[in-house]
């Protein structure tokens, strides 16, 4: 079955290259120009993936991405003219898997979505385990093979990012990594990313764990050196 791709792109010239690449892909491709069509078409009909341009019309993509994410973990990808890290952080942040600043390769695009739809389906993960690994008894639990992460029993709500990051933690346990380590392991497919998205992500891993009651950081900086995470 093909992947279905939403596509929020007001300029249609650039709406047109992007759709004949993806289509050329074998992805449907659903394509609107305005931040309520977007809205609409993914309640109708949810894709697999979505691409959004941060600025249009009548809104942003910003708010379209704020707007799936109380119901959705869809996986999504931000367009946008803008070349401020502030609004690369910003969408990250929201739970956006991928920022692509315009101008940009038509094929480059395809190549991140591939990458993306992989990933969300299992392919881009690490090698299976045969059973969850209690990494802090009591307290974290990574299951590998089903992606997923609990806190004292229950499942962290995580995004694809927040996931692989904080696996990467907690496989090593009290290891430092660097900025430049956990870019290389977590993002390694979107070299435009910068490492200010690693500390955007720590900073919403602290906050869900500080929701489930653990007062005290699990998750150490470590200044001029990087992050790790502290065993009980």
């Amino acid at each position: 079955m093909r992947k279905r791709i939403l596509l929020l792109e007001d300029e249609q010239a650039i709406a047109d290259t992007l759709l004949y690449a993806l289509q050329s892909e074998g992805f449907e491709v659903r394509h609107v120009g305005l931040a309520r069509e977007a809205l609409s078409a993914f309640e109708q009909a949810p894709p697999d993936l979505a691409i959004l341009d941060v600025g249009v019309p009548d809104g942003n993509g910003f708010d379209v991405c704020r707007a799936i994410r109380k119901t959705s973990e869809l996986p999504i990808v931000f367009l946008t003219a803008r070349h401020e890290e502030i609004d690369r952080v910003l969408g990250l942040e929201l739970g956006a898997d991928d920022y692509v600043v315009k101008p940009f390769s038509p094929r480059e695009v395809c190549a991140r979505v591939r990458a993306i739809l992989r990933r969300s389906a299992g392919g881009g993960a690490p090698a299976a385990v045969p059973a969850p690994t209690p990494v802090a008894p009591g307290l974290l639990t990574l299951d590998e093979k089903a992606q997923r992460i609990a806190c004292e029993g229950e499942l962290l709500a995580l995004t694809r990012y927040e996931f692989l990051l904080l696996a990467t933690l907690l496989r090593r346990p009290q290891r430092i990594f660097s900025r430049t380590e956990l870019m290389d392991l977590v993002w390694g497919g979107a070299p435009h990313t910068s490492d200010r998205t690693v500390d955007a992500h720590i900073k919403l891993l602290r906050a869900k764990l500080r929701e489930r009651g653990l007062v005290a950081e699990v998750i150490q900086t470590h200044r001029h050196m990087g992050y790790s995470l502290r065993l009980p």
